[in-house]
């Protein structure tokens, strides 16, 4: 994609500066007509399901209100079938193409037939069939609990690497095994729920995946893989020259600090407080940190008070800042970098 964006007016003077984000989601057509627990658990946050639904005014008020030049739209967590996500990727296509220059797509793709994901990363990604989607947003195990380290998604890592796009591995639900085994008599479900998932559980369980496909020789075999995770990089930088150490009798033919330093982008995506970033401005190239909201969990306009604590922390350079308000990801995503600063 190829898209030109329009520099955004706001009263702050933060804000007037282009703005990317790229783990915001949407609840397709498709999700709705699929009567699951996923969704009441959506539906039960106050507020929440009406935005989530909604690729319109109510989004686009959202950005505006907090400076967002372009939205990178993927879909919520939760399989879909090969058709679902066919039907779920046509809905964000019109979408974009209601709406270029704002709105950009990562595909969904139905991760417990790795083949199928392949063609759909191919048919939503390669600009043919009037679609050009940057990449793709996946959960982090199917609900199945399924992995993705695998021989049998190396066809799916083959046609991301062809198509020079990244995956980004995103939390989800925790499986039916997991929930079962970290059940607690003395505790609500909704406060396991809570822990096994958006509290703390599934920011540990992408940490696992990636060392998953560090450990089955993924990015060996795939060297030009790029991979994104979000939330500060999922607890991985906290634990990083541990996880260093401990990789090292694995036998790979990269290390995991090659790997950290070249296949994978991380995102702030509604983690707002700056400790976290500075542990990441410690051990991760700076030009691998970018900024998201995870909307609609997350609100544009508190993302902006946070760029803005930020830019009067000192923490980063006006360069520095510049590549995690937009430039890391236009650079990633292949965005038009001809915009107004």
């Amino acid at each position: 994609m190829n898209a030109s964006l329009p520099q955004q007016q706001s009263r702050s003077v933060s804000s007037k500066r282009p703005i990317i984000t790229l783990e915001e989601h949407f609840l397709s057509r498709a999700a709705v007509a699929e009567p699951n627990a996923r969704n009441q658990h959506f539906k039960a946050i106050p507020g929440l399901f009406d935005r989530f639904v909604e690729l319109g005014p109510l989004r686009i008020a959202d950005m505006d209100a907090g400076g967002v030049t372009m939205q990178v739209i993927s879909h919520a967590p939760g399989d879909l079938s090969v058709a679902g996500c066919r039907a779920c990727n046509d809905q964000l296509a019109d979408a974009v193409r209601a709406h270029p220059g704002r709105f950009a797509g990562f595909a969904e793709l139905p991760m417990h037939d790795p083949e199928a994901a392949a063609a759909e990363l191919r048919r939503t990604c390669s600009g043919q069939n009037n679609m050009s989607f940057l990449g793709a947003l996946v959960d982090s195990h199917t609900e199945a609990g399924l992995y993705y380290e695998g021989p049998e998604f190396d066809t799916l890592w083959a046609e991301a690497v062809s198509l020079d796009v990244p995956i980004y591995i995103h939390p989800t639900w925790p499986s039916d095994q997991l929930h079962e085994a970290y059940k607690s008599p003395h505790l609500p479900e909704i406060t396991t729920l809570s822990i096994l998932a958006f509290g703390f559980g599934w920011h540990s369980d992408v940490a696992v995946h990636i060392l998953r496909l560090y450990a089955a020789g993924v990015f060996d075999r795939f060297p030009d893989l790029k991979i994104v995770i979000g939330h500060m990089g999922e607890m991985l930088p906290y634990m990083l020259q541990r996880v260093e150490r401990v990789c090292a009798p694995w036998g790979k033919e990269r290390s995991f600090r090659e790997v950290w330093d070249n296949n994978l982008w991380l995102t702030t995506s509604g983690n707002w407080s700056l400790d976290p970033l500075a542990c990441l401005l410690r051990n991760t190239k700076h030009d691998r940190i970018m900024y998201s909201v995870d909307y609609p969990f997350s609100r544009s306009p508190n993302g902006l008070k946070w760029l803005e604590q930020l830019e009067e922390s000192g923490m980063v350079t006006e360069d520095e800042l510049e590549g995690i308000r937009w430039k890391n990801a236009a650079k990633l995503l292949k965005l038009d970098l001809n915009l107004t600063t």
